[in-house]
């Protein structure tokens, strides 16, 4: 009965805005953030993800021939992206928190769109090197930064459906950028004396740079300092968007300051979090190398199995279940695991099916992000902290895991990749049911009392953000521990 009653669906649901039914206005105000807030931030995703993965597809189109690149040179392209990245991803959280996101999303954009296109002109790996970490510092901001403007702007019940479609746009970016090189290496291979891998480059850095300059106008920055140049975003429509904070027991967002450093890093949520998400993002990166795995296979004459333009299309089609993320992710690592370590154990048609399947839980991340969002509603700061510490983590494990767990010059039978991944899996499974207990058996009821005394107190979301800087209004002993910030996130 205890395991039923934590694991049913709607046993958190103590969100009192949750049964809340929306007006036209508060209808049409989602519509808009829809269509310019989300939208923006999908192609903006796409297009990162068009930026991020085309050095595997320029890899195996002509790239490791005409620069040379016969170790794992492939790996270190990664692991200079991933340092830089992780490097520049926290202080890119806090400074969103002072400089208006119109601003810091849109210019990192431009200028990594420069970035890519650069590398168009490189002649060795080195010069390559240096470019991946200037394109990790800027697209650092970019996946986080979303996120924790989502966070802003929709209440629970509409949240995790949008970082999951904004999420989804990876694997839309992913299989854009195969299907963009299979194109051009049909099509512009040689053209202008460039080849097809470097025009690449160039067309991305292009798509990059034009869509960049939209997001000034796009992004409505916050609800309670929306963006001017936001021509879609009206007066009638901050007003909302900050009842329906104050509804959900949501508080506005604020700057950055040590008091909110301090208490996010004295809690549990951010190690925790942290932990469950890099467990979650690493257990499921076999697939990234579904290209290497097509390029080894040869026929019996020595022929390659897969042409170049096949090698980059053919990842495209699993993609599509990304979109449609399935829980079943360690029956691909088992597969791989026996035929890594004895090919003859496991059919061909056996590899081929477990890579394909390896892209259906690509869309769990995010659902992590949505949830974090509800365990600490009451403050916004940890929030964009604690986002930020999970993918940095990430990056910085990434950075030099990769290249010990996936190393290119084992391709396509890696030693500890497949298990390793399993391995992770079975930590995400047991964290995940001890997350959903400790959410349902000691962090609701705080969060119910909590919103309880929101009410009686009538203690809007600007005056729960004064609460957390300057201290406890004067409320009664119940509810000042209600309101303290250690009510959430320690148990």
């Amino acid at each position: 009965m205890v395991f039923r009653e934590i694991f049913r669906r709607d046993a958190t649901n103590g969100d009192a805005g949750s049964t809340h039914e929306r007006s036209a206005d508060e209808k049409a105000l989602v519509r808009r953030l829809d269509m310019f807030l989300l939208t923006f931030g999908c192609l903006s995703q796409v297009i990162k993800y068009l930026d991020q993965q085309n050095i595997n597809n320029a890899y195996v189109s002509g790239m490791q021939e005409d620069l040379k690149l016969y170790g794992n040179e492939l790996n270190l392209f990664t692991t200079y992206f991933n340092v830089a990245y992780c490097i520049m991803l926290i202080p890119s959280q806090i400074i969103l928190t002072y400089v208006r996101p119109s601003f810091w999303l849109p210019g990192l954009e431009l200028i990594w769109g420069l970035l890519t296109g650069l590398v168009a002109l490189a002649t060795e790996a080195k010069q390559i090197y240096v470019l991946r970490v200037f394109l990790g510092l800027c697209e650092s901001s970019a996946w986080p930064g979303m996120m924790t403007l989502l966070m802003y702007w929709y209440t629970p019940t509409e949240l995790a459906k949008r970082m999951g479609f904004y999420h989804s746009c990876q694997a839309v970016g992913q299989m854009m950028s195969g299907a963009l090189q299979a194109a051009i290496s049909d099509t512009l291979d040689g053209h202008s004396g460039l080849a097809g891998w470097r025009w690449l480059f160039v067309i991305n850095g292009v798509i990059t740079v034009v869509w960049g300059f939209a997001g000034f106008f796009m992004i409505p920055d916050l609800p309670n300092k929306p963006n001017p140049r936001a021509f879609w975003f009206e007066k009638v429509h901050a007003e909302l968007s900050l009842e329906r904070l104050e509804r959900h027991g949501r508080a506005e967002p604020n700057k950055m300051t040590w008091a909110a450093v301090k208490r996010t890093f004295s809690g549990w949520v951010v190690y925790f979090i942290a932990v469950l998400y890099i467990a979650t993002v690493l257990g499921t990166y076999g697939y990234v190398y579904f290209n290497l795995f097509l390029k080894s296979l040869h026929n019996p004459d020595g022929s390659r199995r897969w042409t170049t333009s096949e090698v980059n299309a053919i990842p495209i089609d699993p993609m599509d279940s990304d979109c449609a993320s399935g829980g079943h992710w360690h029956h691909p690592c088992i597969i791989m695991s026996a035929w890594t370590s004895n090919p003859s154990s496991v059919p061909l048609s056996g590899a081929y099916a477990a890579y394909f399947i390896s892209y259906i839980c690509l869309g769990t991340a995010p659902l992590i992000m949505a949830w974090l969002a509800d365990i600490i509603p009451q403050d916004p700061e940890s929030r964009s902290l604690i986002v930020g510490v999970a993918v940095a983590g990430y990056y910085a494990i990434s950075a030099w895991s990769q290249v010990l767990v996936w190393p290119a010059s084992q391709a396509p039978y890696y030693r500890y990749g497949w298990q390793s991944s399993l391995a992770l899996l079975v930590l995400v499974i047991i964290m995940t049911c001890a997350l959903r207990y400790i959410d349902v058996r000691y962090l609701l009821p705080k969060r119910a009392l909590f919103q309880a005394a929101l009410d009686s107190q009538d203690v809007g979301p600007k005056d729960l953000a004064d609460d957390r800087s300057e201290g406890p209004r004067k409320l009664s002993d119940p509810d000042r521990k209600v309101i303290g910030s250690s009510s959430i996130t320690e148990v």
